[in-house]
């Protein structure tokens, strides 16, 4: 039997990387993004956006589990975090619920808990949210619309606090919260075979030496993370600071944390 997983933002940065490493005998990707994108042996695609709620739920037709990654991947106004993020997560999991899929994975992020202070590894996966933006509101709020429609309807809806996936970390605080593009797909790919996991939060990061959230959850699914950030170590010894995309800080989310994100500059443009 096939098995058919719907990618929804597939085009973007997390899902271009993603997706190559999902291919395998068997399955069938169907690729979901707002842009066309190119089918091939075992993927399929759909172009629509992520906000209307009749083209997602044909996507779903046949599919045997979701991974959810479309979204406003940066800080907006509220408006356009409102639509995209929220709105849009919204209507995946009720478009996976009329159409019967029990499996979902969902792309939280560590701005989901921004203002929490950082930790040497220790941090849980359960950490209780402070967003330290409106995007880490609308991941807070993807993690809540997972957890109500894991309990009203019985589906596994797995949430990842993901921290910066890509093939290398940015800046020094990258050295904590690397997830490489192997062990994101070596973390969906256990979200998506564990025996019926009901709902989790779980820390998206590979087993770095200076990681500061703990592994436990993701362990517990089946994850076996193969990277270590502090390869990269070196690339950032005597940089300078300017050089760092976010330099150190007290908290999780760092620069995100700051005062150039206030509300009133963003509706400004001054972000």
């Amino acid at each position: 039997m096939t098995e058919r997983i719907l990618v929804t933002g597939a085009g973007g940065r997390i899902g271009t990387l993603l997706c190559p490493r999902m291919a395998r005998p068997g399955r069938v990707l169907r690729l979901y993004d707002r842009r066309p994108l190119e089918p091939g042996a075992g993927v399929e695609t759909v172009t629509g956006d992520v906000t209307d709620l009749d083209a997602v739920t044909r996507a779903m037709d046949g599919v045997d589990a979701v991974v959810h990654l479309a979204a406003r991947s940066t800080e907006a106004p509220w408006e356009e975090i409102l639509h995209t993020n929220i709105h849009g997560g919204y209507v995946v999991l009720e478009a996976a619920r009329r159409a019967g899929v029990r499996r979902m994975v969902l792309a939280s992020s560590n701005h989901a808990v921004g203002f929490h202070p950082r930790s040497a590894g220790t941090a849980p996966d359960y950490l209780f949210p402070r967003p330290d933006t409106y995007y880490g509101v609308s991941k807070v709020t993807l993690e809540a619309l997972g957890s109500l429609y894991a309990d009203r309807y019985g589906m596994d809806v797995v949430c990842l606090r993901i921290g910066y996936c890509g093939p290398h970390p940015l800046g020094r605080h990258g050295l904590a919260t690397w997830l490489s593009p192997d062990d994101c797909a070596n973390l969906v790919e256990a979200c998506l075979s564990a025996p019926s996991p009901g709902f989790r939060v779980v820390w998206g990061v590979s087993d770095n030496t200076r990681r500061w959230w703990s592994l436990d959850e993701a362990r517990a699914l089946g994850y076996t993370p193969r990277d270590d950030a502090e390869v990269f170590a070196p690339d950032w010894e005597g940089a300078a600071p300017e050089d760092d995309l976010d330099p150190e800080g007290p908290t999780v989310g760092g620069n995100f944390c700051g005062p150039h994100l206030d509300a009133d500059r963003l509706q400004h443009g001054e972000e």
